[in-house]
């Protein structure tokens, strides 16, 4: 399956990123296209078979296994912001379907063992990546727990005495509150992440370049972006309000949908 390319250019001086790092890297795209990287996305599910309904599973399971473990060790309030985290840290997860979706690209049978072991296309810089996310999701977490003992010093940190609270006006405000840092980590993650795991899985870049080309795709098109963010949070949410088991298509179907938005996005290192 060939990947058809859409061009958009912006012409003479007029563009507002000239000069900056990437920018002539990145290509301008409409909203239609953004709706076409789910359908595109769609189409690599179907292509690949099993193989990334497999790899969704085993994720699934994992969430499974993590969310268990949390209410096994009285330590269920730690599972909303450990939602929060596994959003942050998809696009490191997704890896796999990345390659998925360039075997179905390139026309080669896709394999799970090769999706699980994508990482090994660029293997230092992708490890940093994921390095860079891990600490990025501690702070989150740590953030949520300092937030909670500043709005409630006097509660043991414990989903009863969480839920107890809630409904209370210190309660809403530390919703509001909780609900604005989480779009904010959401929001930077966003912009710099986008297209920066599908292009260390497809070119030997590092982690800033690739972070950079990301941000630069997002400040080109800003609305189409924030479409695409929306997108991923509805399929993603769908996903999550069925008890996780949703995520076994929704987590597939973001993943190859956000190759195809790369594809787009980032020009080939031969264009000029």
């Amino acid at each position: 399956m060939t990947h058809t390319h859409h061009t958009g250019h912006h012409t003479g001086p007029a563009d507002p990123l000239a000069g900056l790092p990437y920018a002539d890297r990145v290509r301008t795209v409409t909203t239609a296209q953004a709706l076409g990287w789910l359908r595109a996305g769609w189409a690599d599910l179907r292509a690949s078979g099993w193989v990334s309904l497999a790899y969704g599973a085993l994720f699934v399971a994992i969430g499974f296994a993590l969310t268990g473990g949390l209410v096994l060790a009285g330590m269920a309030y730690l599972i909303a912001p450990m939602i929060g985290a596994f959003l942050l840290i998809a696009p490191l997860l997704a890896l796999g379907l990345y390659r998925i979706s360039k075997d179905v690209e390139e026309g080669r049978r896709p394999s799970l063992w090769r999706a699980l072991t994508a990482w090994r296309a660029n293997p230092y810089h992708i490890l940093t990546a994921g390095l860079i996310l891990m600490l990025y999701v501690m702070i989150w977490a740590r953030m949520n727990v300092v937030a909670f003992a500043l709005f409630f010093p006097h509660e043991a940190i414990a989903l009863d005495h969480f839920v107890a609270q809630m409904f209370s006006l210190d309660g809403l405000v530390f919703t509001v509150f909780i609900t604005a840092l989480g779009f904010a980590f959401a929001a930077f993650a966003f912009i710099t992440n986008v297209t920066a795991l599908p292009m260390m899985m497809d070119r030997p870049v590092d982690v800033f370049a690739a972070a950079l080309a990301s941000a630069m795709a997002v400040l080109r098109n800003p609305r189409v972006m924030a479409l695409w963010a929306g997108l991923i949070v509805l399929v993603t949410g769908a996903g999550l309000l069925t008890g996780f088991l949703g995520l076994i298509v929704a987590l597939p179907l973001v993943g190859h949908a956000s190759w195809h938005a790369y594809r787009d996005l980032i020009k080939e290192d031969e264009e000029g």
